[in-house]
């Protein structure tokens, strides 16, 4: 069954709410890419929270004029204004008092949050609306999805991920470097309302599946799982649109499959596993390469130190560093230099020499300050620097296995 939602064939209602996810968590991601690498997260939790309000006095507004009240472009419109109106709180508090940014996001989110929360308990005493369910904004359903419905989330989706696209350039530079984006005659402010605007326009589409709550975390985890695979920021955002897809197709399928389950904690789950095995296994930032390049490192200090100590005939009274010289076939069971690992100490002395002068020599400074212990000297000096430093060495000394 599970299969049958992954590949669309689940029936026609599923298919539609895997479609609209799929588009949410992929705009999702590639607009948190921006909020994450600007450093305002928090943004995004003031803004979800914000149109709470707005649900529940659009649902009023609409019954009292003899509408449907649970009509979704009327509750979108009626979230999208009061989130507006948080967004623009927040940047006021922020800007025109002392109050620093997440002091102001912390006032904004909570009022406006109870306010809400307030106006869903009057709205649950109406006679009339047909109010039941209506707290599902609170963490989503798809239960009951329209096709109009999720032709609006489609739309809206692609409507934000459109906009991303016209404003990828500036908003990457506003994000990595403000100062430099200010000196080149960018509005900082009004770059920075575009962002939010994206922000809110994902936050507002995705009510129905995800949640005011959940769509934080759809913002803003699957920009931080792509960080661990990639440093180009256009790498970053592609990758935060593919892991924001994948959760939502997963999520969504899983939800599909198991109709009790639902879809926006799935979603958030999915995307949170796909968090951990990055952390875990990502071949550039993942704890499980640092940690192999870490040992690596410690094994080559380990080798390095006990070839030094060969080269000057000192013992080796570390344990570990005979092990792995004897390992690599460098010295014998009582710390006696192999004919190979004689060769061996002889450059690695001959180089440390030459780290010591390079060091010692100003022109010469910067480039030596680059030395780890491992780093390889023809790594870092030209050709001709690194004989000059052997002239004023002398001839290699050789060591006796």
């Amino acid at each position: 069954m599970f299969q049958d939602a992954l590949t669309f064939q689940l029936g026609y209602n599923a298919s539609l709410v895997t479609i609209g996810a799929v588009l949410l968590g992929i705009a999702a991601g590639v607009t948190g890419t921006f909020l994450f690498l600007r450093k305002r997260a928090l943004v995004s939790d003031a803004i979800a929270h914000a149109t709470l309000p707005g649900v529940g006095l659009a649902f009023i507004a609409m019954t009292l004029m003899g509408f449907d009240g649970r009509n979704l472009p009327g509750l979108l419109l009626g979230s999208a204004i009061s989130a507006m109106l948080g967004l623009m709180a927040v940047q006021w508090l922020s800007s025109r008092t002392r109050l620093s940014e997440d002091a102001a996001i912390g006032a904004v989110l909570s009022v406006f949050f109870s306010f809400g929360i307030v106006l869903l308990t009057v709205i649950q005493t109406m006679s009339t609306g047909r109010q039941a369910g209506l707290e599902s904004f609170l963490l989503g359903s798809t239960a009951g999805m329209l096709y109009s419905d999720a032709l609006l989330i489609a739309v809206g989706g692609l409507a934000v991920m459109a906009l991303v696209f016209v404003f990828r350039r500036p908003m990457t530079m506003v994000s990595f470097d403000p100062g430099f984006a200010a000196t080149s005659g960018m509005n900082l402010d009004r770059i920075d309302m575009v962002m939010m605007g994206l922000v809110l326009g994902v936050t507002v589409v995705g009510l129905k599946i995800v949640g005011l709550i959940m769509i934080v975390a759809l913002l803003i985890i699957p920009p931080v799982t792509a960080r661990f695979w990639t440093d180009r920021a256009g790498y970053v955002v592609a990758f935060a649109g593919l892991f924001g897809g994948l959760s939502a197709w997963i999520g969504a399928a899983l939800s599909a499959s198991a109709p009790d389950l639902p879809t926006g904690p799935l979603i958030v789950l999915i995307a949170f596993a796909i968090f951990l095995v990055s952390m875990l296994l990502a071949p550039g930032r993942g704890l499980l390469s640092t940690y192999l390049r870490h040992r690596k490192f410690q094994i080559g200090v380990h080798v390095r130190q006990g070839l030094l100590a060969l080269a000057q005939g000192l013992p080796i009274y570390e344990p570990l560093t005979l092990r792995l010289l004897r390992r690599e076939g460098l010295a014998r069971a009582d710390g006696v230099a192999t004919e190979k690992g004689a060769a061996r100490a002889a450059r690695a002395f001959r180089d440390e020499k030459r780290w010591e002068i390079a060091r010692a020599t100003p022109e010469l400074e910067l480039a030596a300050a680059r030395y780890d212990g491992l780093t390889r000297i023809e790594d870092v000096l030209t050709a001709d620097q690194i004989t000059e430093i052997d002239h004023r060495i002398g001839p290699p000394s050789e060591v006796t296995p």
